[in-house]
């Protein structure tokens, strides 16, 4: 069966949910609030799936100079997404309740290294339980009766090469076109507006702004291809895929710019991981409001 690369419906996940090459994970997380995502998995969730924290196992150690969300070491990630069962052949289906937010990071982090087979669930926990998707209670350390127990396999841990740019690439490159910025923060964040959670507000120079939010139907699901394909390339109006930077505050959000481009046909972009938390860090860098 041809895999899942960027998104999958409820109806198909539903008829998958017994597959035993198919690992379903949860990665629904609050800013606000860090341990919201385990409480809303002990209280229901899809049955046999995982829980993985946005900032524990999709992030790395905080220095204060490197975002609020830098990677995580390749090889613990590898090794965590290992005791989850994953092998090459799993098809890798996440989910959150934040549009897509978090599970954009996870989808991202796999193909960093190199698992292709990993696809959003179209709209999220909303569109399971309004597809009528079965539902599982229990906490994350210790799965509901019924679900899978994971046989634990090999993960590469090297990282794709040419997948993420540093600071001193964008710095480098403000004023040429060697590379395309994209904020995918919302437009007030943008514009240095109501900024509460990181401690400058603003953007970086020559950055251009697409909402990941703008990616997505009222219901959460995302716009057909053509449409995404079409306000994609009106946004980066000439700019080639592989010159485009994605960035959000912190690297987590700015993924779902990157699932929203390969369903467009547009591969080929690069993710900016310390984005804005770690480019307003430094006093020295240049902002623009």
């Amino acid at each position: 069966m041809k895999p899942y690369l960027t998104h999958v419906d409820a109806a198909t996940l539903a008829a998958h949910l017994d597959a035993p090459d198919w690992l379903v994970i949860d990665v629904r997380h609050q800013l606000a609030d860090p341990e919201y995502g385990e409480r809303a998995y002990a209280a229901a969730h899809v049955p046999g799936a995982r829980f993985l924290h946005c900032d524990r196992d999709l992030s790395g150690m905080v220095s204060g100079g490197n975002g609020r969300h830098p990677l995580p070491d390749p090889a613990v990630f590898a090794a965590r997404m290992a005791g989850l069962g994953l092998a090459p052949t799993t098809q890798v289906v996440v989910y959150d309740d934040a549009q897509g937010m978090i599970a954009g990071r996870l989808w991202w982090l796999l193909r960093w290294l190199g698992h292709e087979a990993v696809a959003l669930l179209d709209g999220g926990w909303a569109a399971w339980l309004a597809a009528g998707g079965q539902i599982a209670a229990g906490a994350a350390d210790a799965p509901a009766a019924g679900t899978k127990t994971p046989q634990p396999a090999s993960t590469v841990a090297v990282p794709r090469p040419g997948l993420t740019v540093d600071a001193d690439f964008v710095q480098k490159n403000l004023s040429t076109v060697n590379m395309c910025l994209v904020d995918a923060r919302s437009p007030d964040r943008y514009r240095g507006e109501n900024e509460t959670i990181d401690p400058v507000g603003g953007h970086i120079p020559g950055a251009r702004n697409r909402f990941f939010k703008d990616n997505l139907l009222p219901d959460g699901r995302f716009k057909p291809a053509a449409v995404l394909r079409a306000e994609w390339l009106s946004l980066l109006a000439g700019a080639a895929p592989e010159q485009v930077v994605h960035q959000c505050g912190s690297g987590v959000s700015a993924c779902l710019n990157l699932v929203a481009m390969e369903i467009a046909g547009l591969p080929g972009a690069r993710l900016y991981p310390g984005s804005w938390s770690e480019w307003c860090a430094d006093p020295a860098r240049p902002l623009a409001r």
